[in-house]
């Protein structure tokens, strides 16, 4: 799926995500890049970014990185996701580069580094596996 493919599936599979107002910026090979504007509804207190925020980063990152390769399957779910905080974030956007480190028939595997817009850093390091449905089950198509 290309990006405007994923944004309009996301929109119309997933629109109780919209106020996460994430942007697709690119979408290659295995590689997918994402970028979540930071206000203060994302902020915990001590004014860092929150660490769910940054867990629905990699995990909407991920998702649609397997969806960018296999096609379009709501139903692909989220079966082991492990983050590492590294440092604390700066106020500013959040950009995830995912990368698939396995895409199997019935298992994916990604990587995702986080960084604050600009960052040469990453701020948390992320794993997560996604189990993909095969076309046709459940309501995809």
């Amino acid at each position: 799926m290309k990006q405007a493919e994923l944004e309009a599936f996301l929109a119309n599979e997933f629109p109780q995500i919209d106020h996460m107002r994430l942007r697709i910026e690119e979408v290659g090979d295995r590689y997918l890049r994402i970028r979540s504007p930071i206000d203060d509804r994302h902020l915990r207190p001590g004014g860092t970014v929150a660490g769910p925020t940054m867990v629905a980063l990699a995990d909407v990152g991920v998702y649609l990185a397997v969806l960018a390769m296999v096609g379009p399957r709501a139903q692909a779910v989220t079966t082991n996701l492990a983050i590492n905080f590294l440092r604390r974030p700066e106020r500013k956007d959040l950009v995830a580069e995912v990368r698939l480190l396995r895409l199997g028939r019935r298992l994916a595997v990604g990587e995702v580094h986080i960084f604050s817009d600009g960052g040469a850093e990453p701020v948390a390091q992320v794993t997560a596996t996604y189990s993909i449905p095969r076309a046709g089950e459940g309501s995809d198509g």
